[in-house]
Parts: C-alpha cells; structure tokens; sequence
C-alpha cells in the first residue's frame, strides 16, 4: 500500500544538504577582498579629467594590504598596454602618485586578459604589502596617462584592496 506522508526531515536535509553546497562554492570563490569596486567608464572613452575615485576605510593599521588595479577593454582598445597613475591620500599619509603600465597584449598581439563576453579583464598587483599609517578613511584616484585621451574601448576601471 502507497503511502502519501512524507518523511518528516525530508525536506529539512534537501535543505541543509543545498545550503552547504552552496557555502562551499561560494567560499572557494573567495578571494578575501577587503574592498573591491569597479566603475564604469562613460562611452567606453577614458578621458584625461575622469579620475575615478575609491574610498576606503582602514580599521586597522598593524595589517598588510595588497592593492589591485582592475581594467576591462573591448577589442577596439587600440594598444599592447596602458599607463596609469595611482594617486592615493589619506591619514598621516603625504600624498602619494604611482606610475604604473599594464601590459594587456602579447608581442603578436594576443591579449593576455581573461576574457569574459567579448570584454578583456585584467587585476594589476600596484601595491604589495603596503601597511597604512593610521586608521581612517584613503582616497585612491586612478587617472589614464597614455599620449591619447579620450581612450577609446576601456570599459570599466577599479580598485581592489585585499588583507593580508
């Protein structure tokens, strides 16, 4: 004879079962980003004024952090690489500006990006194991440098600060 009750933690393992999968896929994507924003740029044309701006809160001054440049272009970004300047302000902190050049193709041409529907995406190790002088808030400016401006096919630019 067949029998219409169910179990009665049927439905609480299916559950529990779905919810650590899904915690240890979401954790084994983690990359212990203690701050990552991406902004986009308007028309995919990066112009020498649009300095993009991230700001930061540092809540402890005794850790390492490691400091990421994000940068994603189209096919019709016309160089094998991009120069940038990092700017950087904060507490007990003396204004600071880094010159930095992204390689984004090969010799032959072939870009070294990740890509991801039809856009190049790459993470810039800027800064490594900077630790800030005091807590509170920094403000990072990101600004093109190349000998053209507007810079036509950059998509999106961004910071990405990890704890050490």
């Amino acid at each position: 004879m067949a029998s219409n009750t169910r179990r009665p933690f049927s439905r609480m393992n299916k559950f529990f079962f779905y919810s650590i999968i899904t915690l240890c896929s979401l954790s084994s994507c983690s990359d212990n980003a203690y701050y990552e924003v991406n902004k986009p740029i308007e028309n995919r044309s990066w112009s020498y004024e649009n300095k993009p701006q991230f700001d930061i809160y540092i809540s402890n001054k005794s850790k390492a952090y490691d400091v990421y440049i994000n940068l994603r272009h189209t096919h019709k970004y016309e160089f094998s690489n991009i120069y940038l300047q990092l700017q950087e302000k904060g507490n007990n902190l003396q204004d600071t500006s880094y010159s930095k050049e992204i390689i984004l193709a090969k010799p032959d041409g072939q870009w070294l990006g990740k890509t991801v529907a039809g856009l190049y995406e790459y993470q810039y190790l800027a800064l490594k194991n900077i630790v800030f002088p005091d807590t509170g808030l920094y403000s990072f400016k990101i600004a093109q440098n190349m000998n053209e401006s507007p810079l036509k096919g950059i998509v999106d630019v961004g910071l990405k600060v990890v704890k050490k």
